[in-house]
């Protein structure tokens, strides 16, 4: 590869992931708890046609990508979409989006981490334990995993997705193949409307968000080319168990049943599995939330925030690493302390963790939006640095732009009917832009580091 200074690639990190751990952080990321729950919403919403709504939906996060994959192999990092929007667009830029991304994976802990507690009361009622401090208990595992290094961590989340890919599978196929499947259940296709497929996708891309988590293991990749082909094959992963997975419940039960239905794949498995089907669909949900927490929370947010510490706009303390497995210290143990404190809020509802939830999407807005815009001015104006690279993003500017119009259509979704939420975004916005103003810019000019692409700009007709 072409990066040859320390800022994209740091020496900090342990190079310990493979194609199929990076695949594994995109899936779990991706697969969390809720999709339990959103594909019945989804279905609720459009009947038969949820189907198409979640393939556009998958396709359009294919898209997003797609459309920056040039960038996570060009300049591969811990700091992904803040070294891109840095390298490309200035530190502001890259600021926002780096924040934007490590914040909203924080508010994720506190969410995800609550639905396991919930989970584990299903197995072990008896204790009377409540869910925030089963949440907390394994948060804090986590952690502690995490600090042992990232070969114990990336073969733990490869195992545990593997197991909530088979079932998902299994409970796909256990439900085309049953007797009671009927393709006559998937008429009228659109029930409600061709409408409503536009309002069953917002569920779709809600529910697939996630991929772009295996990128801030730029650091740690054996081969940087894994990273744009371990994102390609994640997309396809979670698209294709999850329109198996429609197709199953629709075509056994029928679209109608599933406006009052808690947990759609609970409901759908008792019909092929008996008895059994909670069990199982419970403990499916409950590696889905593990994947999402441990890798996505516990992974990736401290990764983020520990590339901007080791380049001064963020405390110095932020880049510390734990010497005996190199991985980040205080960044992970931040992130523990935040989910922890979120976990409490969700379990007493001390803030609306509705509200909070959408300013997850927004924050990820922001951090897609500012991504996709620097992906374009990478392959435009840094051809040479492309060209060395042994990926290159097909059929540009093709993807970037329809990454694009996903990121618009999920922000129209979401905040069409939630101006308030919008607000808090805006608000969200101000308060980092004055923390990067304040302080973060400062830090940055006085440690005077270089951007790789300036270091590494290739002689012009103007030089």
């Amino acid at each position: 590869m072409s990066t040859k200074t320390d800022i994209a690639e740091s020496k900090g990190l342990a190079k310990q992931l493979g194609f199929w751990h990076l695949w594994a952080i995109g899936v779990g990321s991706v697969v969390g708890d809720g999709i339990f729950l959103l594909l019945g919403d989804g279905i609720a919403t459009a009947g038969p046609a949820a189907i198409l709504a979640y393939v556009m939906a998958g396709l359009f996060m294919l898209f997003i990508a797609l459309g920056v994959s040039d960038l996570a192999v060009g300049l591969p990092s811990a700091g992904a979409m803040w070294i891109w929007g840095r390298e490309l667009l200035g530190d502001y830029a890259g600021f926002i989006s780096g924040l934007s991304y490590a914040v909203g994976w924080i508010i994720a802990g506190g969410s995800v981490g609550l639905a396991l507690g919930r989970i584990t009361q299903f197995f072990v009622p008896d204790l009377g334990v409540p869910a925030a401090v089963w949440g907390i208990l394994f948060v804090t595992v986590f952690a502690l995993i995490q600090l042992g290094g990232v070969f114990l961590s990336s073969r733990l989340q490869l195992g545990t997705v593997l197991v909530l890919v088979g079932i998902v599978l299994i409970f796909g196929v256990s439900t085309i193949l049953s007797g009671d499947f009927s393709g006559g259940r998937f008429t009228p296709f659109f029930p409600n409307g061709v409408g409503s497929v536009w309002a069953a996708m917002a569920f779709g891309m809600y529910a697939y968000m996630g991929p772009l988590t295996l990128t801030t293991g730029g650091d740690e990749a054996k081969n940087v080319s894994d990273i744009p082909r371990a994102l390609v094959v994640a997309c396809l992963t979670f698209l294709f168990i999850y329109t198996l997975a429609m197709i199953g419940m629709i075509g056994l039960m029928g679209y109608q049943q599933f406006t009052s239905l808690e947990s759609p794949f609970t409901t759908t498995a008792q019909l092929v599995w008996g008895s059994n089907a909670a069990l199982i669909i419970n403990f499916a949900a409950w590696i889905a939330a593990f994947t999402s927490l441990f890798m996505g929370t516990m992974y990736s947010a401290p990764r983020m925030l520990y590339k901007m510490g080791e380049m001064k706009v963020l405390p110095d303390i932020f880049g510390q690493v734990y010497e005996g497995t190199r991985v980040p210290l205080f960044s992970t143990v931040f992130v523990w302390a935040c989910s922890v404190i979120l976990l409490l809020v969700a379990q007493y509802e001390l803030l609306d963790y509705g509200q909070l939830s959408l300013l997850l999407v927004f924050a990820w807005e922001v951090t897609w939006g500012v991504a996709i815009v620097a992906a374009i001015k990478y392959r435009r104006e840094h051809g040479g640095h492309v060209d060395d690279q042994s990926w290159k993003q097909p059929l540009f500017p093709l993807f970037p732009i329809l990454g694009m119009v996903g990121v618009l259509f999920i922000l129209y979704g979401t905040f069409q009917g939630a101006i308030a939420s919008f607000g808090l975004g805006i608000v969200f916005l101000i308060v980092i832009s004055a923390i990067y103003y304040f302080y973060g810019r400062h830090r940055m000019d006085e440690a005077q580091i270089p951007t790789v692409l300036d270091t590494e700009r290739r002689p012009s007709a103007d030089d």
